[in-house]
């Protein structure tokens, strides 16, 4: 983890009663029942291995099942609360931050949550999951130097294909160039020609019109974005003349044994230091660890640098703001004002023998433009 930068001592709240004696407890609120059980044993893993990793000193880890719903979500809360907890990790769900939040406000507590929920987002709640707009916004930000300005989307018509259409606007809007179309699919239905022909209306079996846009996002992942991406081409897409972009659904080994993803750009953590968590992870548990798992890892070795003060009072809001950030697995990261992590992203291209970093994740945050 990056050090902070040593910030003049802070005058104590007299209204705030002193911290307890003996090691800070560490609440970690996952769902180790339930539909998510499985999810939650590896975040719950990846923080065990943190706290050894980094030598546990001062910190005592504190797990809790939230049962993966709002009413184990508040009962581990306030458990943790009385239990004089000094931050509380997770929860993982949206609607169990929203159980969790007045609870640990109250309380006084800050909450690094797993969620990607925006707008639970601000005041004592950061979160830590991989939003959209990082992604959008370091893929666009690729794309804007390499030339390209007119970008289009085809998206699910789900609270994820909402936020990518969103984050795509976003991004574009304050890079100088254009959304010209986003189009919208059932994620229930298998074919999404529909769609494709409101991208390409002259597609068929056959060379399709140029296209109002000359990069394409397919936030999807797996099999359906393959088979996406091979409808594209039947359409007549010309990946030569238009650059198709991903989300981190793209993050998969085997994406280019498909040859329509072949040359695609998506943003993800730089690959190296993931790659090592991942056998280290695989060593010690005997499984490799999903996608989210490196969130429990950097959320406790966090924890373990907040409790140093070096940038405001241990576990203060001062300290989580730290501008200059921190370094995990899944690279550099800082929270802004409104509770919302920022991530130093590789942009990585999808080759036929896997995924190639094209431009690699920054050193710091330093002239990012955010």
């Amino acid at each position: 983890m990056l050090p902070a930068p040593v910030a003049p001592p802070q005058a104590a709240n007299p209204y705030q009663p002193p911290p307890p004696a003996g090691p800070a407890k560490i609440a970690l609120l996952l769902p180790l029942s339930g539909p998510n059980a499985k999810l939650g044993k590896a975040l719950l893993d990846a923080a065990q291995l943190a706290f050894f990793d980094s030598g546990g000193k001062g910190l005592e880890l504190v797990p809790r099942d939230t049962g993966g719903t709002p009413a184990g979500a508040a009962k581990a809360a306030r458990a943790v609360v009385a239990d004089q907890a000094r931050l509380v990790l997770g929860p993982l769900l949206k609607f169990e931050v929203a159980a969790v939040k007045p609870l640990a406000a109250a309380a006084n507590v800050p909450v690094i949550a797993f969620s990607t929920a925006t707008d639970l987002a601000g005041g004592n709640v950061f979160l830590m999951g991989f939003l959209p707009r990082a992604e959008a916004v370091r893929e666009v930000g690729y794309a804007r130097q390499r030339g390209h300005r007119r970008f289009a989307a085809l998206v699910p018509n789900s609270p994820y294909g909402q936020l990518m259409a969103k984050a795509l606007r976003e991004a574009v809007g304050a890079s100088g160039g254009e959304v010209t179309q986003v189009a919208v699919y059932d994620p229930g239905e298998a074919d999404v020609g529909t769609a494709i022909r409101q991208l390409l209306p002259a597609g068929g079996a056959g060379p399709a019109a140029a296209p109002a846009f000359d990069a394409l996002l397919l936030p999807e992942g797996g099999g359906r974005l393959k088979a996406m991406a091979r409808q594209l081409a039947v359409a007549g897409l010309d990946t030569s003349k238009v650059q198709l972009l991903g989300s981190g659904l793209w993050d998969e080994p085997d994406a280019g044994s498909e040859p329509a993803l072949v040359g695609g750009w998506f943003a993800a953590a730089s690959p190296e230091a993931r790659r090592g968590f991942e056998e280290r992870f695989g060593k010690i548990y005997g499984y490799k660890p999903p996608l989210l798992a490196s969130l429990g890892y950097d959320a406790v070795a966090l924890a373990a640098v907040l409790s140093r003060g070096e940038g405001g009072a241990p576990f203060s809001r001062a300290a989580i703001l730290n501008p200059r950030g921190f370094s995990g697995v899944d690279g550099l990261f800082r929270f802004t004002a409104d509770g919302l992590v920022q991530r130093g992203l590789a942009v990585l291209q999808v080759g036929p023998q896997g995924n190639a970093v094209v431009s690699p994740a920054p050193q710091s945050f330093e002239n990012l433009g955010f």
